[in-house]
This record gives structure tokens, C-alpha cells and sequence, in this order.
């Protein structure tokens, strides 16, 4: 049989990568002639470079960048096959897992290593460069990003501003990008983004992912007042009017620095990983799709994993299996969406912390158990 292996990560235990592992190793356990084609899916946050290169070939390169509080950090991009088309994921740069819980503060975080990434990828010869924002410790607009690559932002004072962070956003009256690096504008940035929030207001960056960042409610007020001035600015200074425009508001606004400083376009994740990888066709010629996530629920429906391989699947008539983690209330209604049928790994009584640190096997066992059932029908001709 031909399988399409396809999952999330299971957060907190095992990468996209380590998932679709596991259940290869379960599938081929029962049926060592299968022909296995992985694909892991990341959603642009931590796991997206690991995950595409892994499901499309490529070379993860190290780079040394200054992390979100202005300290060095070890950061990393991917480049695919083709040798022109970089994969980077901010968080390895600009990441909230990179900033310990009681220095958590979007006035002080930066952007900056991000940017160096996007250099660096230039560097090596990319012209493509796609950039996942998920998981994002700041709230700066993109504008540290930006200065990396070279613009230029002024005080009222005519002074450059060279401090990093959410504060420096109400001090912002011009904006120079006559030094922003020229090779961007020969390459195509596309931005994996999920969410549609504008760069301000009450669904804006700083009001709904402020708080997570560590933004008390005077932070996420000035914050917001900076994001909108910094609207402003892009408008008059470069003509980007960006402050409205659908996820805008990604990263702590940089999902807006990145369409207005360097001309990038948002896309759907999932979109982005299904065009990359070619799953389309592998999804054609394959027998039947195993997909999976941690925890599948009522909110696994509203674009998750699951649901967006789902719907490549249903172009094809291919029959899709969903494992997860655990299933939760309205779990059932992700068979609107085209899913075949989905389990729990669970196969026995346990604690999060035992089903966590026993993921791996438990992901084996129940991939081995649906193989053998595929297998049984496919002998007496049902399948």
C-alpha cells in the first residue's frame, strides 16, 4: 500500500518530524513492503525549517544573531534543493521560548536577528525566501528587523534611533530606506501567517498577544499607540499603508514591517507547505493519508493540520486517518471536514505526563493496529 504520512506536532512531546517517524516506523512494523512518502507540517512556527527541509530536501544552516533581548544567540534558516529558496522561522530568532518568563517584556524585544536571518539567506543566493512568524516574544512592528537589513528610523529630534523594542515605537517620526539592502528588492518573500489581526486596536498585535508576552495593561496601551504611529509614518515616509491590512498584526506587528519594508506577501501555512512539498501529488498517487495533532477538538475545524491535508486529500477521493494525542469536545466534527476517521493513541489508562513521555510508541502501536486493518480488507478485495 501507498501511504502519505502528513502531521502536526504534537506540542510538548514530539516535532512534525518525530511524528511522522513514529508512524512510519508503526506502518512498515506491519507492512514492510509499503511505499511511505512524509510530509510533516509545521504551521511557521517552531519545527516549520526541520519540517520542510525534511519533507522537501535541503540544508539547515546555524547563524549567530542577536536575540530578542539583545544578547547572541545561536539561530538557524533552511535552503531547499533548488538552492534559491530559504526557509526561516522567526522564532529561532526572535522566539518566546528565547526569553526566560520573568524577562519577558515586548517594550524591550527585538526584531533584529530576525532581519540577520533574512541577510544571511541573501547572502547564501536565495531569491525565494519564506518566513513563518509563529511564536514571536516581541512587538515591535518588524522595525528591529528592518534595521538589520538597514533602514533607517528618526526621533522628532532628527536623531537615529538606535535602541531596540516595543518602546521606540511612539519616538518613530522618519522613516529612511534609502540604505535597506538592494538585493530585496529582486527576492520574493512570502510570509506563512495564520491569523488576520490588524497591527492595532482591540484585535491588534499589542491587545490580543501582548499580555502572553509579558505586556502589563499600560504596556499594551502604549504599545498599541506606538504600532499606530508607526503606521503613520510607513504611510507618509514609504507610502505603505499596512495598518488594516489582514494579519498586519502577526508577530507583534511583524507582519507588517515585513509587507512594508520589504514588499512581503502573507499566505496561509498550510497553503505554503502544500505548494512546497508537492503534496498534491503525492496525495494523488498514495492509497490512503495519515495525518495527526496533539489534541483534536472543535478547534481542530478552523484551518489546523488535520483539516488543511484533509482537503488535499478530498480533491483525490483518498481516505484520511487522523491520529491524536487525545480527543476533546467536537472532536467528532472535523468528519464534516473530510476525515476519514480519527483515533486516540490511548491505548490504556494513564497521566499527561506518561502519555507525553510515551508518545513515540504509543503513536508505533496505533499506526501498526490500522495498518493491519487496512491490510485485512485490502486481502478480501474491500479496499
Amino acid at each position: 500500500m501507498k501511504f502519505v504520512i502528513a502531521p502536526d506536532s504534537f506540542k510538548g512531546s514530539l516535532s512534525a518530524v518525530a511524528v511522522a517517524d513514529a508512524i512510519e516506523n508503526g506502518i512498515y512494523a506491519a507492512d514492510p513492503d509499503a511505499v511511505i512518502k512524509k510530509i510533516p507540517v509545521a504551521d511557521g512556527g517552531e519545527g516549520t525549517v526541520e519540517a520542510i527541509i525534511a519533507a522537501s530536501g535541503g540544508r539547515i544552516y546555524e547563524q549567530n544573531v542577536i536575540g530578542p533581548l539583545g544578547d547572541d544567540v545561536k539561530a538557524f534558516f533552511g535552503v531547499l534543493s533548488d538552492g534559491i529558496t530559504a526557509i526561516i522561522e522567526m522564532a529561532a530568532a526572535s522566539g518566546l521560548p528565547l526569553v526566560p518568563d520573568d524577562k519577558r517584556n515586548p517594550m524591550h524585544t527585538t526584531t533584529y536577528g530576525t532581519g540577520q536571518l533574512i541577510k544571511a539567506a541573501m547572502d547564501k543566493g536565495c531569491r525565494r525566501i519564506i518566513i513563518g512568524i509563529g511564536g514571536s516574544a516581541t512587538n515591535d512592528g518588524g522595525v528591529g528587523m528592518a534595521q538589520a537589513l538597514g533602514v533607517k528610523f528618526y526621533d522628532d529630534n532628527g536623531c537615529v534611533i538606535d535602541e531596540f523594542g516595543g518602546k521606540v515605537l511612539s519616538s518613530i517620526a522618519h522613516i529612511d530606506v534609502s540604505q535597506l539592502d538592494p538585493r530585496v528588492k529582486d527576492v520574493e518573500i512570502t510570509v506563512a501567517c495564520d491569523v488576520t489581526n490588524p497591527l492595532c486596536g482591540p484585535a491588534g498585535a499589542a491587545a490580543v498577544y501582548g499580555p502572553q508576552k509579558g505586556a502589563t495593561p499600560e504596556m499594551v496601551e502604549e504599545l498599541d499607540k506606538g504600532l499606530a504611529n508607526l503606521a503613520e509614518v510607513m504611510k507618509k515616509d514609504i507610502g505603505k499603508d499596512v495598518k488594516d491590512v489582514p494579519g498586519a498584526g502577526a508577530a507583534g506587528g511583524l507582519g507588517a514591517g515585513l509587507m512594508a519594508f520589504l514588499g512581503a506577501s502573507l499566505k496561509p501555512g498550510m497553503d505554503i507547505i502544500i505548494e512546497i512539498t508537492h503534496m498534491d501529488e503525492y496525495v494523488k498517487n498514495c492509497d490512503i493519508v495519515i495525518t495527526g495533532e496533539g489534541r483534536t477538538d472543535e478547534q481542530t475545524v478552523y484551518g489546523k493540520v488535520p483539516v488543511g491535508v484533509a482537503k488535499v486529500a478530498n480533491r483525490y477521493g483518498k481516505p484520511v486517518i487522523c491520529l491524536s494525542g487525545s480527543l476533546g469536545d467536537g472532536a467528532e466534527k472535523v468528519y464534516e471536514c473530510g476525515i476519514t476517521a480519527v483515533f486516540s493513541i490511548i491505548d490504556k489508562p494513564m497521566d499527561l505526563e506518561m502519555a507525553m513521555a510515551s508518545t513515540k510508541q504509543l503513536l508505533e502501536r496505533s499506526a501498526k493496529a490500522i495498518t493491519r486493518l487496512l491490510q485485512a480488507f485490502k486481502g478480501r478485495n474491500i479496499i
